[in-house]
């Protein structure tokens, strides 16, 4: 009987042990910032004219959202298209995280009215662009950094 409770009370001690040991663990990553990622096929032929697009209205706004704090960079990638239905150029903007990404959505609509115009030019803006290119999807995509959290 003493052996039983003696046991038992061992086992218990064991996972209180583990649990609190669990409860430690120190992983070699951590979330970083969360990245909206919009995935585009410029048209045959319509690179120049959306890269203009880009390094004009597109970048004059995302320079808006970095000089107020609503995003902490932003990024062009380009590449060859892997098939007729593929993606050719990357557009990415960088949050503090996903959090402060919602609650800014108003202040962003806000600011777009500003930078870029009414919601009437806004939407003639992307009427225009469907002309020479597809916006195949966009993602929201958390970053890990390779380091334990501090």
């Amino acid at each position: 009987m003493k052996c039983n409770r003696t046991l038992g009370l061992l086992i218990v001690l064991t996972l209180v042990v583990s649990v609190v040991v669990a409860a430690q663990v120190n992983r070699p990553y951590r979330n970083g910032s969360v990245w909206s990622i919009s995935f585009i096929k410029m048209r045959p032929g319509m690179d120049t004219a959306y890269l203009n697009f880009i390094a004009s209205e597109w970048k004059r706004e995302q320079d808006a959202l970095k000089k107020d704090g609503q995003i902490l960079s932003y990024k062009v990638l380009t590449t060859e298209a892997h098939g007729s239905n593929d993606w050719n150029i990357m557009l990415m903007s960088e949050y503090k995280d996903l959090a402060t990404m919602e609650a800014n959505q108003d202040k962003a609509d806000n600011l777009a009215q500003t930078v870029v115009g009414n919601d009437e030019k806004q939407m003639q803006g992307y009427r225009d662009r469907l002309q020479i290119r597809e916006v195949l999807e966009t993602r929201i995509a958390r970053e890990q950094v390779l380091e334990p959290h501090r």
